[in-house]
């Protein structure tokens, strides 16, 4: 069930009720101009709405020129579909046939593509008779799903084209694992390799006379790496839109630009123990840590240092005082998103917008 909004349109930011995620309306424009000016014409922008969960981002994405959307699972692709998003890329492989005959049932509704790494897989998602865009997921180094490049990918294509009623798109490769590798040079060599497994399949792709019409994938860590390499067509950055507190520990230099932070957690001191101590309301359930803690935006002496469920430590001299609002920028944007109903636009200190977060814990 939807929670009610934590802010109204209008209302000033140190009004909204806590914990709130917050969207700084400017940084986020920022930041999609800034990708989408650097790659037009070099290759097409197909966002992940794994990040966002939200069709009203992936709708302000495509006015900006993006192709589609990028889902990771069916229930976030039947979200922007229901969200009006008419082009959505399920780039997982989706296994089990309750997912398969929901896929199957959105094929009727949008443009829907799917990614598989196993013909057992591929035999139950022909089996449905659904007309789909069929990706083949090789692994370039991530080391999690995916077949292996050359050889095994070309034997998969070749199983694909034998049914009519799907379509072989192309290849997914992506390196998930180089996104947050912190020297730019450690990142460029890895994903130089990703481009040679890349190029390899495709050239084996050609022989057999299997045209691969795109390679899809990179990441906000990443793309423009991908993108210069010349072997892929479409990327699939998500956090750009955001960024987090890990991302910004990346070292960022040419050709990749850095990202502002937009995307805030806002919190108020329920307790002040002690002169250099104060609690936030805004613990586990409000902030996702596994990629480290949240920093204090703007707050260089205070340092957010451990969290429980509800309660959120913050230690520094002077402590804010009880009642003090602080935002909070999450070590990792996309498990914090997933953990709210709304996203509170807020432009100039004032809340502009009030976005729904409609696929807020579509896991399935």
């Amino acid at each position: 069930m939807s929670q009610r909004a934590p802010a109204s349109v209008g209302q000033r930011l140190e009004d909204v009720d806590t914990p709130a995620l917050i969207l700084d309306l400017p940084s986020f424009d920022k930041n999609q101009k800034t990708l989408f000016d650097l790659v037009k014409g070099r290759v097409r922008v197909r966002p992940h709405a794994k990040t966002h969960k939200c069709p009203e981002v992936g709708k302000r994405q495509i006015a900006l020129g993006a192709v589609g959307l990028c889902c990771q699972k069916v229930s976030e692709a039947e979200a922007m579909v229901d969200g009006g998003i008419g082009d959505v890329l399920v780039s997982n492989e989706i296994v089990g046939a309750q997912k398969i005959e929901r896929l199957a049932a959105l094929s009727r509704r949008a443009k829907i593509g799917v990614c598989v790494d196993h013909a057992e897989n591929l035999r139950a998602i022909a089996a449905t008779g659904a007309k789909l865009d069929v990706y083949i997921e090789i692994d370039v180094g991530m080391r999690r799903c995916g077949v292996a490049p050359g050889e095994p990918a070309v034997a998969l294509a070749k199983e694909i084209v034998k049914h009519a009623h799907l379509r072989f798109a192309g290849l997914q490769a992506y390196h998930g694992r180089a996104q947050h590798i912190r020297s730019m040079e450690e990142r460029h060599a890895v994903i130089e390799t990703a481009a040679q497994h890349v190029q390899h399949t495709k050239r084996l792709l050609k022989q057999a006379g299997i045209a691969c019409p795109v390679v899809t994938g990179a990441g906000s860590g990443t793309f423009m790496l991908e993108v210069e390499a010349g072997a892929w067509d479409e990327i699939q950055p998500g956090s750009y839109a955001f960024m987090d507190a890990d991302y910004a520990k990346n070292e960022w230099a040419a050709p990749l630009p850095r990202f502002e932070h937009a995307l805030f957690v806002l919190s108020t001191v329920m307790s002040r123990p002690s002169a250099s101590m104060a609690i936030v309301d805004a613990g586990l359930k409000a902030s996702s840590v596994d990629s480290g803690m949240p920093t204090i935006w703007k707050r260089e002496t205070l340092s957010y240092t451990h969290a429980s469920d509800e309660h959120g430590w913050v230690e520094g001299k002077p402590a804010p005082a009880l009642g003090d609002k602080l935002l909070l920028v999450p070590g990792h944007c996309d498990p914090t998103i997933n953990l709210y109903d709304w996203y509170v636009c807020v432009r100039d200190g004032r809340v502009e917008a009030l976005w729904p977060i409609t696929a807020r814990g579509a896991v399935t």
